[in-house]
């Protein structure tokens, strides 16, 4: 069964100094994010690698890490393909309101892969690393894809403890699951704080044991149809501020899963997540790469290790 892997990497990070966040360097020989994600998810077993970008920062990103990705991929027999967000990329008849400036978040950033995407697919952020295992869990449960159950998603959750930050407050989806491992639900919470025994977030004690969303989904092929009929839904609300509205992929799915179209399964990972979201992560964030590479979790020559 082939799967892929989808990037989103359009997004232009403000908060990180003007800059493109996602093309940070934090590896010894210039590595960024995206370089141990596509690692971990090739040596997890997928064989198929999208980039969403926008069509402005292409020449950057291509020179930061696509023509060095395709070269490493193509020795490997990786497939890689680029999928282009766009403000104008709209579905048939709406209009694109006077004011709008920026494409329309992750939902939109995703439908934008309709034409290459045939097969299961996991989606993730740029600017985060997920670490080996929740790769791993993806692909199992992709590969056991069924198209008598495209409605059949699955959702990597994360313990809380492990996602949170030395250097402030932050927000988590904490999932809400039935017995059997089922998402029932998500409770974006922000201002969780890390405390000497746990977590809290508005002075409420969290248990640092919860699972949480950190937007790393699998998805089928089928899943594509329903994001594109969600679109469309989100430009018929006459009430939002289409200026500002974002089509949010973790919102949507939620509705779905509301609405008893699709079931998430939780798959539960161990890893340590962390991420470059201001400038004064990256630091912290090197470091933690090189005790990774220290602890022999990664070579330092990154991609050696990996064979197809």
């Amino acid at each position: 069964m082939k799967t892929a892997l989808v990037i989103m990497a359009a997004g232009i990070g403000s908060r990180y100094g003007g800059g493109i966040k996602q093309l940070a360097a934090v590896g010894p020989n210039g590595e960024i994010l995206m370089d141990y994600s596509i690692h971990d998810a090739i040596e997890a077993g997928f064989d198929k690698i999208v980039f969403i970008i926008r069509r402005d920062i292409e020449e950057a990103f291509r020179e930061v890490i696509g023509n060095r990705i395709e070269k490493v991929c193509a020795g490997l027999g990786v497939e890689i393909a680029y999928a282009y967000q766009a403000l104008d990329d709209l579905p048939e008849n709406a209009q694109l309101p006077v004011g709008r400036t920026k494409p329309w978040g992750t939902g939109q950033a995703v439908l934008a892969c309709r034409d290459i995407l045939h097969e299961p697919f996991a989606v993730i952020n740029a600017d985060d690393y997920y670490g080996k295992q929740a790769y791993v869990n993806l692909h199992d449960f992709l590969v056991q894809y069924d198209p008598a159950k495209p409605g059949r998603l699955s959702m990597a959750g994360f313990v809380l403890k492990n996602t949170l930050s030395d250097n402030g407050a932050v927000t988590r989806g904490i999932c809400k699951m039935n017995d059997e491992g089922f998402l029932t639900g998500v409770d974006e919470t922000k201002g969780i704080e890390k405390t000497a025994d746990g977590a809290q977030a508005g002075g409420r004690a969290l248990d640092p044991e919860n699972l949480v969303s950190m937007n790393m989904w699998g998805l089928t092929p089928e899943f594509m149809g329903l994001l594109r009929d969600g679109f469309v839904e989100f430009f018929a609300k006459p009430d939002d501020d289409m200026t500002k509205a974002e089509y949010l992929l973790p919102i949507y799915i939620d509705e779905l899963l509301h609405k008893g179209t699709v079931s998430v399964e939780v798959l539960k990972t161990p890893d340590k997540w962390f991420g470059v979201t201001y400038q004064e992560d990256k630091p912290a964030v090197a470091q933690a790469f090189a005790d990774l590479i220290a602890q022999g979790v990664y070579r330092s020559n990154l991609f050696s290790d990996l064979k197809r």
